[in-house]
C-alpha cells in the first residue's frame, strides 16, 4: 500500500515523523506499506518555486493515500497569493476531488479539565463535522478586488453550489450517521442565502433515503452558539465549506487542545488527505513540543478509511487512550500531576503502547 508523505512546514515534519514511526512499527506484524515523501508548502516553494510541485502531485495522484504535515509561516505571507503554501493544500484538494472532509471533535476523558468549557458541559463529547470542501464560496467565480467608478474599490466573492455537489456531501453525512448515533444535523443560513435554500432542500430530499437517520436543520450561527451551549446534542454535522471551516475549528476547541484532532478528506471511492488539524506552528517548530498525537490519530484515521485496516486503526487508537492514562502529556495539555514529555518522547510511548 503506497503512502505519499507530505511533511509540510513548521511543526510538520515533527509530527508526522512520528506518525510514520508509528506506522513503521505496526509493519513489525504485517503490515505493509510503501512510503514516500515529497516536499509541500513553504519548503516546496523554496525548493522549486512552487508550492504543490508537478513530482508532488504526481506522488499524491499514485499513492493510496496521503499523510500530510501542515504549511505555512509568516515569510510566505507578504508573497503573491498563488504561490503561498496554503495553495498546495486547496490544489490537492481540488486536484484529486476530496470533497469530503471529515473532523472527529471528541473528549479524552483524561482531558475533560483542558477544556475552556465546564468539565460536566464536554465531559462525553463525540461530535463527527462533514465538510463539504471543493466548493462554496472558497471556489466560486467570478471573484477579486476592482476599482469602481466613483473611487475606491470593491473585493468580491461568489458563492455557489450546485445540486450534485450538495447531494454527494449529504449522502456522505448520511452514510456517517449511520455509523454512528444515527443523527444529522444540516447547517445553512436559508433564511437569507438562495445558496442555502438549495442546500437544505436538496439535504431534506436525499434523507428521505436514510429513513433510520433523523435528520435536524439548524441555521449557522445557531450551530455556533449551541455548541458552546450543549455541545453533546450533535452527533454528525453536515454543512458548506465555510461554514464547516469555521464550525470546525469551534468544535475542536472543545476538546481542550487543537493538537490533538485528526481529519481525513476523501474522495468517492475512499482515497484521502489526512492531517492535523493544527497549522504549522513555526514559533515551537524544531523545539521537540508539539504534540504529535494528532498526526498520529490521522495516520489511524488513514489505516480506517482508505486501506481497510480496521484492526491496526483500533490498536492505534487504543494506543493514545493508553499513553493518555498513563499521564503522558505535551506542553499544550499538561497538567499537575502529569508527565511532560516531548513530540519523540511522546511517539516512542504510543510505539510502546501498541506492545
Amino acid at each position: 500500500m503506497k503512502i505519499a508523505v507530505l511533511a509540510g512546514d513548521g511543526v510538520g515534519p515533527e509530527v508526522v515523523a512520528e506518525a510514520v514511526k508509528v506506522l513503521t512499527a505496526l509493519g513489525r506484524e504485517g503490515l505493509t506499506l510503501e512510503i514516500e515523501q515529497a516536499p509541500v508548502g513553504g519548503a516546496a516553494y523554496d525548493a522549486a518555486g512552487d508550492p504543490l510541485p508537478p513530482q508532488t502531485l504526481e506522488l499524491a495522484r499514485k499513492a493510496e493515500a496521503i499523510l500530510f504535515g501542515a504549511v505555512g509561516g509568516p515569510r510566505y505571507d507578504a508573497g503573491p497569493r498563488a504561490k503561498r503554501p496554503e495553495q498546495a493544500i486547496l490544489r490537492l484538494r481540488k486536484e484529486l476531488n476530496l470533497f469530503a472532509n471529515l473532523r472527529p471533535a471528541a473528549v479524552f476523558p483524561e482531558l475533560a479539565d483542558a477544556s475552556t468549557l465546564r468539565p460536566e458541559v464536554v465531559s462525553g463529547l463525540d461530535i463527527l463535522i462533514v465538510r463539504e470542501l471543493t466548493g462554496d464560496i472558497y471556489f466560486g467565480q467570478p471573484r477579486g478586488i476592482r476599482e469602481l467608478e466613483g473611487g475606491g474599490r470593491e473585493g468580491f466573492d461568489t458563492m455557489r453550489y450546485t445540486e450534485s455537489e450538495i447531494r454527494r456531501i449529504a449522502h456522505a453525512g448520511f452514510r456517517a450517521a449511520l455509523k454512528r448515533g444515527r443523527k444529522l444535523c444540516s447547517v445553512d443560513k436559508a433564511n437569507v442565502l438562495e445558496t442555502s435554500q438549495l442546500w437544505r432542500d436538496v439535504v431534506s430530499e436525499v434523507g428521505r433515503e436514510y429513513v433510520a437517520v433523523e435528520l435536524t436543520h439548524m441555521y449557522v450561527d445557531n450551530a455556533a452558539m449551541q455548541l458552546l451551549k450543549h455541545p453533546r446534542q450533535f452527533d454528525v454535522i453536515v454543512t458548506g465549506n465555510m461554514f464547516g471551516d469555521i464550525l470546525s475549528d469551534e468544535a475542536s476547541m472543545l476538546t481542550g487542545s487543537i493538537g490533538m484532532l485528526p481529519s481525513a478528506s476523501l474522495d468517492e471511492n475512499g482515497k484521502g488527505l489526512y492531517e492535523p488539524i493544527h497549522g504549522s506552528a513555526p514559533d515551537i517548530a524544531g523545539k521537540n513540543l508539539a504534540n504529535p498525537l494528532a498526526a498520529i490519530l490521522s495516520a489511524a484515521m488513514m489505516l480506517r478509511y482508505s486501506l481497510d485496516q480496521d484492526r491496526a486503526a483500533a490498536r492505534v487508537e487504543a494506543a493514545v487512550k493508553k499513553v493518555l492514562a498513563e499521564g503522558y502529556r505535551t506542553a499544550d495539555i499538561f497538567q499537575r500531576g502529569t508527565r511532560k514529555v516531548g513530540t519523540r518522547e511522546m511517539g516512542d510511548a504510543v510505539v510502546a503502547a501498541l506492545f
